[in-house]
């Protein structure tokens, strides 16, 4: 009997514990042909990341471990990109399975069908060659600009570690890939990162000027999730990890990532169930999650009128420049606008944040933030302000330099005035919208509402509760705006003499 075949056989054994209403499942998978796996390309190695030698191709050590478990399904693997910390979402809409380094937690074996582990793990503390700290335990102290900022991934086992160590000096902040916390550290931003330590040692080459400080700490294992309605797809694969255990094909794979075979193995074979975590209620799961979501708020709201001002002011200024700045100085005020409006905000962000440094100039991540949004918005505003504008009566600016008034007076105190008052209802939508695109911010480590409640949400597996109370949060920042707006429209529509 081949290994295929005793795999097969051990699944079938156990589809009577099971209902046959689920045997489904596993059957549209075999029916299809393939397995679709999700994973995070960007999180990078040794789990999933572009050959550097064949870009369009993809390597890792998990995209080797997708197809063998594929192989012991009689299936070919199928992958699926994703957002490491949105991943789960995709299992039972476009995604069978994930793989990409998910720690086995009692919350994902609480909301997700998790297989037996096949990789144990351990944290890492990396900091600069040559600068503190030493030990893992000089973080119990401030360190020489307060508290150590220690980079992590979003959603990572090694975020929920430190944000539980009430004993350690640090502010925690996450990152959507491994490599930016990693950029960052080499350029002074932060002091350490901690990240898994098959991470780091996969791309200890790369950054010679970092260092492991001190021993591992606090380990764990990666699991293979699955969706809950999903026990004979889960079942399955169990088996199939099963079987690359015993055979040794496991083994050698970690052998060919240098991930210590053999030592991997025999952590893996006596690996102990991590049980259940328990269900919060509602309203306890709400007291719980009430003060973080509201933090996470102000800083939406500091972010919105911080940077909205400041957008304003800009906006005002290239709209001047552009109808009545000298010559010179109108192609270059059109190219501005056009280029903020023709990219991404996020791609703006990356470039105040991420490139800046490499030229001297790092900014704090809420520093960049406001200026990012301020600079991105500042394209609309002046496109608004332009058409208020022009929507003034060219006679009253001929009528203010008749009386004497300089161009710059009458513009002051003449035309820029009746613009305010006609541009006030669109103004006030582009702040309100502002409010939600703040949620962008998160891509270069501020934690906005946004980002709070997709880490919680996944972490606590209420998704829609959470959706619901943060929606609410949105709405009571948003509705006194949006009353703000009808008023001036109303204002507007008044005939000139009408009583208020």
């Amino acid at each position: 009997m081949t290994r295929r075949s005793l795999a097969a056989l051990l699944v079938v054994a156990t589809a009577p514990v099971l209902p046959s209403a689920w045997a489904a499942e596993l059957d549209e998978v075999v029916r299809r042909g393939e397995l679709v796996w999700a994973a995070d390309q960007e999180g990078g190695g040794p789990h999933v990341f572009p050959d550097p030698a064949e870009p369009t191709r993809l390597s890792g050590f998990e995209v080797d471990l997708a197809a063998l478990i594929a192989g012991e399904l009689g299936v070919t693997p199928r992958f699926q990109q994703g957002q490491w910390d949105r991943l789960p979402l995709l299992l039972g809409r476009s995604a069978d399975c994930v793989i990409n380094g998910f720690e086995l937690t009692p919350e994902r074996r609480r909301d997700y069908g998790c297989s037996r582990p096949y990789f144990a793990y351990a944290l890492q503390l990396v900091g600069r060659r040559g600068a503190a700290p030493a030990a893992l335990a000089d973080l119990a102290d401030p360190g020489p600009r307060g508290p150590w900022r220690v980079g992590v991934l979003t959603g990572s086992a090694a975020e929920q570690v430190l944000r539980a160590r009430t004993d350690l000096q640090v502010d925690v902040i996450g990152y959507d890939g491994t490599i930016d916390s990693l950029e960052q550290l080499r350029g002074g931003v932060l002091d350490v990162v901690v990240m898994d330590d098959c991470i780091f040692t996969f791309y200890a080459d790369r950054f010679p000027d970092l260092r492991a400080v001190d021993r591992p700490f606090a380990g764990g294992s990666y699991t293979v999730l699955t969706a809950p309605d999903t026990p004979r797809l889960a079942a399955a694969i169990d088996v199939a990890i099963g079987t690359l255990i015993a055979d040794g094909r496991l083994e050698a794979l970690y052998d060919r990532w240098h991930l210590a075979g053999r030592q991997q193995v025999l952590m893996l074979r006596d690996a102990a169930e991590i049980p259940a975590a328990p269900q919060r209620g509602t309203w306890d799961l709400i007291r719980h999650t009430a003060p973080l979501l509201l933090r996470s708020a102000g800083m939406t709201l500091l972010l919105s009128c911080a940077s909205f001002p400041l957008a304003i002011a800009i906006g005002l200024l290239v709209a001047i420049g552009r109808l009545h700045g000298p010559g010179w100085l109108r192609p270059a005020l059109a190219a501005y606008v056009e280029v903020l409006r023709g990219t991404p905000l996020m791609l703006q962000l990356y470039a105040i944040f991420f490139l800046l440094p490499k030229v001297g100039l790092a900014l704090p991540a809420l520093v960049a933030a406001i200026t990012g949004l301020a600079l991105n918005y500042s394209a609309y505003e002046s496109e608004i302000y332009r058409a208020g504008l022009r929507a003034v009566p060219v006679g009253q600016f001929e009528a203010a330099l008749s009386l004497g008034l300089t161009k710059w007076q009458a513009l002051r105190h003449v035309l820029v005035p009746q613009a305010v008052r006609i541009v006030m209802p669109p103004v006030t939508s582009d702040f309100i919208a502002l409010f939600k695109d703040t949620s962008v911010c998160s891509a270069i480590t501020v934690i906005e509402l946004t980002k709070r409640y997709s880490v919680l949400a996944l972490s606590t597996g209420r998704i829609v509760e959470l959706a619901v109370v943060t929606a609410l949060l949105y709405l009571v920042m948003s509705w006194p705006l949006a009353i703000l707006s009808r008023w001036f429209e109303r204002r507007l529509e008044r005939p000139a003499g009408a009583p208020a």
